[in-house]
């Protein structure tokens, strides 16, 4: 009876989805009588009614003979709806049967298949964070004073606002482990998103973020959080020197050419400006800035047709509410 009390509470986040006769029922009935049931139909069945037999079983608990079946008959069927009852059947008995590989599996399938649905995008939030919370577990469990354990603690902290409890957890990796990456970049981080920061908060975050670069010189993030600094300070030279490299690093990182852009129409370099704008804008084309900066950059540099276009573009958007008017800072809409 307890064992039967405990599954239910486990299975509640399921019982919308499979029903709750249905896992009472599965807490009394043997799982070898429902098995020895469906051999003889499931040896010569074809794949639908395996799948089927697979999803009965499943719903009813009996996760040890489901999984295989749906494992085998999954990829046979293509009835849409017999497809999705079995792969969030098989989630459900993946999660209860602690199968980790078998839940991600049936989690792809159901992604796969359909990407759209309420229902799987329910049944995937709830399951990557059963899986997350079980490995953060293990690790606390196998590996308590490991720095992956502290660094998870540290994040954790940090989401609930304790920074400076999530700052000697940090601290503490350190101590053990002073060439751990990331741990530097965390730091810095964390002192840039703590309320009430003291006056040389942005010193004490650079300094962590140059500590971050001498253990991983290929940071990206590193160096683009190095380059914003600059940039607030209206350090043009080394902003450019920080966001050309963090672009170099990550040929996808959109802010980063941004930031290029921006800082290089700050030092007047209004055509060495355009390549890193015309990238941002391509990598980030609902961002109004990028337009805006880009249109900013072709204006002054006398490319006044790309300009207009980029001026609408970046007026379009911001007509739909998609964001200001123009970035701070920057010069009206066609300067001369």
């Amino acid at each position: 009876m307890g064992q039967a009390f405990v599954l239910a509470l486990f299975l509640m986040p399921w019982l919308r989805l499979f029903g709750l006769p249905a896992i009472l029922f599965a807490a009394l009935l043997p799982a070898s009588s429902l098995a020895q049931g469906s051999q003889g139909l499931t040896s010569a069945a074809n794949p639908a009614q395996s799948l089927k037999k697979g999803t009965e079983l499943a719903k009813l608990g009996h996760c040890a003979e489901a999984l295989p079946l749906l494992k085998k008959a999954y990829p046979q069927v293509t009835e849409k709806s017999s497809k999705r009852d079995a792969a969030l059947a098989g989630v459900r008995c993946g999660l209860f049967s602690n199968q980790p590989d078998a839940t991600v599996e049936c989690l792809r399938a159901l992604n796969r298949d359909f990407p759209h649905e309420p229902e799987a995008l329910y049944v995937s939030v709830h399951a990557y964070s059963d899986l997350s919370t079980r490995a953060a577990q293990e690790l606390g469990t196998v590996a308590p004073n490991s720095y992956p354990a502290h660094e998870l603690s540290a994040e954790s902290l940090e989401l609930q606002g304790k920074w400076d409890e999530a700052a000697k957890e940090y601290q503490q990796i350190l101590k053990q482990n002073p060439d751990v990456p990331g741990v530097h970049f965390r730091l810095g981080r964390l002192l840039l998103s703590k309320p009430n920061p003291p006056p040389d908060v942005a010193e004490q975050a650079r300094k962590e973020f140059e500590e971050e670069l001498k253990i991983e010189p290929a940071n990206p993030e590193a160096e683009y959080v190095l380059g914003e600094l600059a940039r607030q300070a209206q350090q043009w030279d080394e902003a450019v020197q920080h966001f050309s490299r963090a672009s170099k690093l990550d040929a996808a990182f959109g802010d980063a050419f941004l930031g290029l852009g921006e800082s290089l129409i700050a030092s007047k370099k209004f055509s060495e400006a355009i390549p890193p704008l015309e990238m941002a804008a391509k990598l980030e084309p609902a961002n109004p800035g990028a337009h805006y900066n880009l249109a900013t950059a072709y204006s002054r540099a006398g490319r006044k047709a790309e300009a207009d276009r980029e001026f609408a573009i970046h007026r379009r958007m911001t007509q739909k509410g998609d964001g200001p008017s123009a970035p701070v800072g920057s010069p009206s809409e066609n300067p001369n």
